[in-house]
């Protein structure tokens, strides 16, 4: 198969992974490697998941080997060694002068390390001194001028004791990542079945006879969800990708546990692959929705019976006409058939979708509609079928159960309070992670306490960011290794970085929660630097030296199991968990809407909603550009600076349909200016990609200068994925 450059289309996986992830454990250590990966850990990538009790490589159906590149990835970064202290002697703008990629190879950070206001570089400072350095400043800043966050990479445990400690302390601005990438699923899917998460398990990919992957490109990042997409396949099933961009290891994978896919040259992923432009995504939808409606291939009863709206609905598709869809979509009728008529066929299909859908201004619409198609024919509710919202990182859906959000549910809220004997200080309604950094950039916020991730290179508008957290008078983070978010928000404010445990170093076990509602405990145990702490242990002792005594001792919560106790009783369905780490029983969370079709709504009903399409274009900037990560990326952490599948080996690169570049006399590798209302990237490499004509793609997160402030009104999501951008050239 050849791309539109006439050259042999890259396939995704194979042999060069087998030896990439080779070569990776070499590095780290055959044997090192080989007791990382197997230890009974929950995987520190994607929330896929795998490990925990059924050991390192195995998943909750017992598959062995369930490893990918991406685990290995992970694994290679947490087992190198320290960070000399001589290091810190070098200036800040040393640091800065380090690409993301150069950062996170430096080492593990070993030791506690401050940069004062007035400084110009990091110093080593002992634990004790950072412990109490970081208690006064909080206890000396007013609670309504923090914030605190948290990363999908931290445990349960850890998630629960930084959420507490934020509300005893006083604010509710308590936040995490899935304000950048899957909010607007747990919003979208909230109005229309009553609950934020998946609606299926793992086991439920073995039995369904169609999988819809949209906006998302699992090949880079859920690389072991191809294998399902593949088992489809071979049991006579579609998969059916709607995506602008087409991807390669959507279209050929070349299996690495199957040697017959390799050397066949990959094996086809995609049965129907239809590429919708940026944004065409509602009109694509209602498209699907319409040829269902008018070739009768509905679910009647179970519409009547288990739904509610499906008229207005109904009424809203009839008054669409196939000429807006079309033109709205980019989409043909003939196309968008086909698609509609692989649903139709199907018995049990499952929904997957990615941050493609969630990263624009009708994000949560997006998410609304795919649950109108499932509800339209019945494909929620019973084994096999149902929605699934591919999340990004290892325990992004746990660190949201447990509590780390700016509203807790009622029941939650006064739960802790009965549960703990405590009255919370009057706080406003919590802040999303967008807000507190505007908040902050009106020199509002004085303290921060980030655990975990790259809330710098995270957030849209890069320059505006740097100087919204930079106005933080004091951020201390918790973190394994440097990263940009480190170093480059600090040239006018204290930052302390404290260095934590990897998962499977922690000194009593942890918990974490899969996009399949299924809890795994990690054993932890391996030894490997000898000063980082966990971090329960950190937030626990600055929340002891903050709060007065006589509030509550967050002494308590230094043991893990004190912490599941508490959650067991005061979140619902979480209640397996108190005696997880004696029975090591793992388990999928109860009450979420799984195989009956029993709705969380208000009514017990599945809602359909509809929404006008809109058309967005603007004629100052007539492309639309999408961010997107590399093959060799996981989400900010940049493991390789080339893009394999892509066939790009500059990240400085933004990717054109062939007939714009022609138009505008462009050949591959020439430099041209990319220009938003917020920023350039200026002299960018030019290469062409199958993407709708009128679209463009750049990798995240370089693409941030392009990106504004705009959002999602309902979930508060930045649009990552449609940013109206002019070419000068």
């Amino acid at each position: 198969m050849k791309n539109s450059s006439g050259k042999a289309m890259p396939v995704g996986g194979g042999v060069k992974k087998i030896v990439y992830a080779l070569n990776t454990m070499r590095r780290m250590g055959l044997m090192n490697s080989q007791k990382a990966l197997r230890a009974n850990n929950t995987c520190k990538a994607c929330g896929l998941g795998m490990g925990g009790q059924e050991g390192g490589m195995i998943n909750e159906m017992h598959e062995y080997p369930s490893v990918c590149n991406k685990s290995i990835q992970a694994q290679s970064t947490d087992l190198q060694s320290p960070i000399p202290d001589e290091l810190f002697d070098h200036p800040l703008d040393d640091f800065k002068d380090l690409t993301p990629h150069e950062l996170e190879h430096l080492g593990r950070l070993g030791k506690p390390i401050f940069k004062e206001k007035s400084s110009n570089r990091f110093r080593v400072v002992d634990w004790d001194w950072a412990i109490d350095y970081a208690a006064k400043k909080f206890a000396n800043t007013p609670a309504a001028r923090s914030f605190f966050y948290s990363s999908g990479r931290s445990s349960n445990e850890a998630g629960f004791v930084l959420q507490l400690f934020a509300r005893l302390y006083g604010t509710n601005n308590v936040t995490n990542c899935s304000y950048y990438c899957h909010q607007a699923t747990s919003e979208g899917l909230g109005t229309t079945i009553g609950a934020g998460t998946a609606t299926v398990e793992l086991e439920d990919l073995s039995l369904c006879d169609a999988i819809f992957v949209i906006g998302a490109n699992p090949a880079s990042n859920h690389p072991r969800f191809i294998h399902k997409l593949k088992a489809c396949r071979d049991r006579g099933g579609e998969v059916i990708v709607i995506n602008p961009a087409k991807e390669p290891g959507l279209i050929k994978f070349a299996l690495p546990k199957s040697m017959r896919s390799i050397i066949t040259g990959g094996s086809d992923i995609a049965s129907v692959y239809v590429q919708p432009k940026i944004g065409g995504d509602l009109a694509l939808f209602k498209g699907i929705a319409k040829y269902l409606i008018e070739n009768n291939h509905t679910a009647p009863s179970f519409i009547e019976q288990y739904t509610q709206g499906y008229d207005a609905f109904l009424a809203d598709i009839n008054d669409t006409s196939w000429t807006e869809i079309e033109k709205l979509s980019g989409v043909a009728k003939v196309d968008i058939e086909v698609v509609a008529q692989a649903y139709a066929r199907s018995k049990n299909a499952v929904f997957a979708w990615g941050m493609g859908m969630t990263h624009h201004l009708n994000g949560v619409e997006n998410i609304e509609y795919i649950a109108n198609l499932a509800l339209m024919r019945g494909m929620i509710g019973a084994p096999g079928r149902g929605l699934l919202p591919l999340r990004g990182h290892s325990n992004v859906q746990g660190i949201g159960t447990i509590g780390v959000k700016p509203v807790l549910p009622e029941y939650i809220f006064q739960g802790l309070q009965s549960e703990l004997n405590v009255s919370f200080p009057e706080a406003p309604e919590g802040l999303d992670t967008l807000a507190c950094l505007e908040r902050a950039a009106e020199g509002k916020m004085d303290a921060a306490l980030i655990l975990g991730g790259n809330l710098y290179q995270a957030t849209p508008n890069s320059v505006w960011a740097k100087q919204a957290l930079d106005k933080v008078g004091f951020k201390v983070y918790l973190t394994t290794t440097l990263n940009a978010g480190h170093v480059h928000v600090c040239d006018n404010s204290d930052a302390l970085i404290l260095p934590v445990m990897a998962r499977d170093e922690e000194a009593q076990p942890t918990t974490q929660e899969s996009m399949f509602n299924y809890v795994r405990l990690s054993d932890g145990g391996i030894t490997r630097l000898a000063h980082v702490r966990s971090e329960v242990d950190i937030l626990t002792s600055i929340a002891v030296k903050t709060l007065p005594p006589e509030q509550f001792d967050m002494s308590v919560f230094k043991s893990h199991q004190s912490i599941r106790e508490t959650i067991a009783n005061v979140v619902p369905g979480m209640e397996e968990l108190a005696d997880i780490s004696v029975a090591k029983h793992e388990f999928h969370v109860r009450n979420r809407v799984m195989h009956t079709p029993e709705f969380k709504t208000d009514n017990g009903k599945g809602q359909f909603v509809f929404h006008p399409l809109i058309d967005n274009s603007k004629a100052d900037y007539p492309f639309t550009l999408m961010s997107v990560r590399s093959e060799g990326q996981f989400n900010s952490i940049i493991y390789e600076e080339n893009d394999s599948y892509r066939g790009v080996d500059n990240r400085w690169t933004v990717l054109l349909n062939p007939d714009d570049m022609k138009a505008m006399a462009l050949s591959a590798g020439d430099k041209i200016d990319v220009v938003s209302a917020h920023g350039v990237m200026k002299s960018v490499h030019a290469q062409p990609f199958d993407i709708p004509q009128g679209n463009v793609m750049a990798y995240y997160p370089e693409a941030n200068v392009l990106i504004g402030l705009e959002r999602d009104k309902r979930s508060h999501t930045p649009a990552f994925k449609s940013v109206s951008v002019k070419l000068v050239y």
